[in-house]
């Protein structure tokens, strides 16, 4: 079988300047079949993309929190149902907007609790800077990362929602408050928690929100692609060497290809992989079930019609019509189910060719195009492409 063809779009993106490097992988039916090492992880330093490489890997944080909070629903410390005001009163008797787009003053009670699904389904009304516009979105612009968790959510509880809770889905901090949510639950930072209930038990032993001092020289540059003067190193510092006052539950994890294989073959195994059991089959189910109303798929998603032949679980978007969603989106059988990250780094899972295939890159978006925030490339037309055209490619080499 040769998957040799599915390199040619990343191969060509990095020849032309546009991406430092790539790792991918495609692994079906409990073998590696391919990993590709494109590029650099560092052009300045001559360095090469690796499979050990360690990325930023942004929202591909948020499914890992989610099943965290799952494994914790299943020891009977919370439930999908449960307000999230019972850990996290800062959040009671919140407000919502009457405008989405007007004056942060003008507002109404809000007609029910946050609930737990709520947060992994981004209904609650919180909202990120670059998914709303207005006023409120130059609110959340002010709310600083350099604090712990506490004042962190402070901050965001004095903001008014931008809708009632369940009402529709908009993209938001909700997996970051959800992380929050964990902590207080365990009593234990969400580093904590998710080594001990995700991270150890599947050997992913180069993830977490920080990573030791020897492993820097593995870290990927981040780059930010600028449309005059090419790659640029100066969009992030380093990869911290030591643990965050504030483990963002949505965002910030760093892993590996490797890594990330082990928890996407856990829900693609049904919880289980190896032998060893992470979430129960009901969880995954859950995780993967989409839970969208047809009214609440009609909005567009950071600006995207994204819920074409597809929906949303807890925090992972669902396939539930190939046809439709291969036009937009590429191949993926029925229950192909995935989330991507803003620096360009995607994944996805096929239980219908049990199939896994992931992208990893470190390109900084442009956040003000707001489709960047989940986009599995980038906000830059010459990167667009990068991406899908290696996903059909190994689809068709598979003859999928």
């Amino acid at each position: 079988m040769n998957l040799g063809d599915n390199r040619a779009s990343v191969v060509q993106a990095v020849d032309t300047g546009v991406l430092a490097g790539a790792v991918t992988l495609a692994w079906q039916r409990g073998n590696v079949l391919q990993v590709n090492e494109i590029g650099y992880r560092d052009v300045e330093a001559g360095l090469p993309m690796q499979r050990d490489t360690i990325f930023r890997v942004a929202s591909m944080t948020k499914p890992v929190t989610v099943a965290a909070a799952m494994s914790l629903i299943e020891a009977g410390k919370l439930a999908l149902s449960d307000p999230v005001s019972r850990w996290l009163p800062e959040l009671a008797d919140m407000q919502v907007l009457v405008d989405p787009t007007g004056p942060l003053e003008e507002t109404v009670p809000a007609r029910r609790p946050i609930t737990i699904d709520d947060l992994m389904t981004h209904r609650s009304g919180l909202a990120y800077v670059f998914s709303v516009t207005g006023p409120i979105s130059k609110a959340y612009g002010r709310v600083s990362f350099r604090q712990d968790q506490d004042h962190w959510l402070a901050e965001i509880a004095q903001l008014p929602l931008v809708h009632q809770p369940g009402d529709r889905l908009t993209y938001s901090h909700a997996t970051d408050v959800l992380g929050i949510v964990v902590s207080r639950i365990e009593g234990k930072s969400l580093q904590a928690v998710l080594t001990e209930r995700v991270f150890d038990p599947l050997g992913m032993a180069d993830t977490g929100f920080f990573i030791s001092a020897d492993k820097r020289a593995r870290a990927a540059t981040m780059y930010r692609l600028d449309e005059a003067s090419g790659l640029q190193h100066d969009a992030m510092g380093p990869i911290p060497v030591t643990e965050p006052r504030f483990c963002q539950g949505g965002a910030s994890l760093v892993t590996t290809v490797d890594d990330y294989l082990s928890f996407a073959r856990m829900l693609l195994g049904g919880g289980e992989v190896d032998g060893v059991r992470v979430l129960s089959e009901e969880s995954v189910r859950l995780m993967c079930t989409d839970r969208l109303t047809d009214e609440q798929k009609r909005h567009p998603f950071l600006g995207m019609p994204f819920w074409v032949g597809r929906g949303f679980g807890l925090n992972l978007s669902v396939v539930t019509d190939p046809a439709r969603s291969a036009q937009l989106y590429g191949p993926g059988g029925v229950g192909t189910f995935s989330w991507p990250g803003a620096y360009g780094t995607w994944w996805q899972a096929d239980p219908a060719n049990d199939l896994i295939l992931i992208y990893l890159i470190q390109n900084y978006p442009n956040l003000s195009a707001p489709a960047a925030a989940v986009a599995g490339n980038t906000s830059l037309a010459k990167l667009q492409s990068v991406q899908p055209k290696f996903v059909r490619r190994t689809y068709d080499a598979l003859g999928l």
